[in-house]
C-alpha cells in the first residue's frame, strides 16, 4: 500500500501491514503512538526519531524499530519509507527500546515489493510469505549506534533537546549549569547519573549525529565549519572515533552509494 494512514487498516485482521510513503522535506511526525510494533525503513533521506527516553537519527537505507505503544515523533528529511506495522505476537523478538538497523540488500528488495501489497484484497500465498521472510530476515539484523539518551528530568530534558536542534561546539558545562542553577560540579554529576555519560560527552555525540543528515548535502568541510570544529580534520577525526567510519565515506555514500556506510554492530 502507498500514501495510506495506518488508521485506514490498522484494524485488517492481518499480522503485518506494508505501507510506503513520500513525505515533503522537513515533515515532522509530532508525537503519536500505535498499538504495532513499527519498522519504519528510510529508502532515501534521513529520519530524525525521538522518544521520552533518547533520540535516533536514521541515515538512508537504514531503519529503526519502534515498540508498540511507544510514544515517539518523526523528522522527515527528504524521505521516502517503506514501513511495517506488525502486530505484536508476531514478532515476540521486537525490542523493548527503538533500535537503528542495517538493511541489506535483501531486505530492501523484499521491502520494495511489500509495498505492491493490499491485505485489503486479501493476502495470497506469495504475499503471506513474502511477508513472513521479511520478519524473519529483520529479526536477524545488525544495530548501528546512532542513539543518544535524553535524561527525563528537568532541567536536563530542555537543555538537550534544544542542543538537539541547535548543536553549538561553543556551549559548555559552565553554561548549562549556569541556566540550571546550580554549580558545574553538581550539574555534572547529576547530569551523570540522569544520561549515564558526561554532559561535555553527550553534546559531542548530539553535535556528530547532526553531521550525518548535514552530509547529505554538504561537504566535510562545510559540516565541520557548521558544527563549529576548528578544522576539518578534528572534524573527521572525532566522528571516526565514535562511528568507526570516516565522515568523508558517508558523505560519498550519499552521492554514490546509499548503503556505503557500515557502522559498528553493538547488538
Amino acid at each position: 500500500m502507498r500514501n495510506v494512514t495506518l488508521a485506514q487498516v490498522d484494524a485488517l485482521p492481518v499480522a503485518v501491514l506494508p505501507i510506503a510513503t513520500v513525505y515533503p522535506p522537513g515533515h515532522l511526525l509530532v508525537w503519536h503512538e500505535h498499538r504495532r510494533a513499527q519498522f519504519l525503513y528510510a529508502a532515501t533521506g534521513t529520519m530524525l526519531v525521538e522518544t521520552d527516553h533518547g533520540a535516533w537519527t536514521v541515515p538512508g537505507e537504514r531503519a529503526v524499530l519502534i515498540p508498540p505503544d511507544r510514544r515517539h515523533q518523526v523528522r522527515m528529511l527528504d524521505v521516502e519509507t517503506n514501513s511495517l506495522y506488525i502486530d505484536p505476537a508476531a514478532a515476540p523478538w521486537w525490542p523493548t527500546e527503538c533500535r537503528v538497523v542495517e538493511v541489506g540488500p535483501l531486505l530492501r528488495e523484499l521491502l520494495l515489493a511489500a509495498s505492491d501489497i493490499d491485505p485489503r484484497d486479501g493476502l495470497g500465498d506469495r504475499n503471506r510469505a513474502l511477508l513472513e521472510l521479511i520478519l524473519h530476515e529483520a529479526s536477524r539484523l545488525a544495530e548501528v549506534p546512532l542513539h543518544i539518551p535524553i535524561p527525563r528530568a528537568e532541567p536536563f530534558t530542555g537543555l538537550c533537546r534544544r542542543y538537539l536542534a541547535d548543536p553549538d561546539l561553543t556551549v559548555g558545562n559552565a553554561d548549562w549549569a549556569r541556566e540550571a542553577g546550580v554549580s558545574e560540579r553538581t550539574f555534572t554529576r547529576r547530569f551523570r547519573e540522569e544520561a549515564g555519560m558526561s554532559p561535555a560527552a553527550w553534546r559531542s555525540r548530539a553535535r556528530l549525529l547532526a553531521a550525518i543528515p548535514l552530509l547529505h548535502h554538504q561537504s566535510v568541510t562545510e559540516v565541520a565549519a557548521r558544527l563549529g570544529y576548528a578544522t576539518p580534520a578534528a572534524f573527521s577525526y572525532a566522528f571516526t572515533r565514535a562511528f568507526r567510519t570516516a565522515p568523508s565515506r558517508l558523505h560519498t555514500s550519499y552521492r554514490h552509494d546509499p548503503a556505503g556506510l557500515t557502522l559498528i554492530n553493538h547488538s
